[in-house]
Order: C-alpha cells, then structure tokens, then sequence
C-alpha cells in the first residue's frame, strides 16, 4: 500500500513541478519526474534535516524534489 501512496504522490507532485517550472516535457514525462523527484526530495531534505510529516508535507517534499531535478535537466540539456 505505501508503494501506491508514494507513486500517487509522485505523480502529484510532478504534475505541481510542470506547472511550476512551465515544463514542455508533456504529462508523461513530468508524472515520470514526480516520482524520481520524490526520491530526490526526500534524500534532499534528509541531508538538510527538514522532517515534513503527512500527505501535504509528502507533496511538498516530493515537488521540491522535482523541480530541482526538472532546473538540473534543463541545465544538462544547454
């Protein structure tokens, strides 16, 4: 059941990174990037020891996660 909790937030949160960072990767690719940015986020706020409990702290974890993998890719493709 977690996995389907975390895929489901990933896919919220990737969704949340397109709009934020006006992606034009297209709907896949940013539900894609939710779920590798949850990952991202969550090791990223481990490091900085930022703990964000429940559902809506999941989503804010998991889209910061995103949007920083989102402003990397857009720094490796130029």
């Amino acid at each position: 059941m977690e996995l389907v909790y975390f895929a489901l937030v990933g896919l919220v949160a990737g969704w949340l990174a397109g709009i934020i960072m006006k992606s034009s990767g297209g709907l896949v690719f940013d539900l894609g990037l939710g779920v590798i940015g949850a990952l991202l986020g969550g090791w990223l706020f481990g490091l900085l020891g930022i703990g964000a409990g429940g559902l809506v702290g999941a989503i804010i974890t998991a889209t910061v996660g995103a949007v920083a993998l989102l402003a990397l890719l857009r720094v490796i493709r130029k």
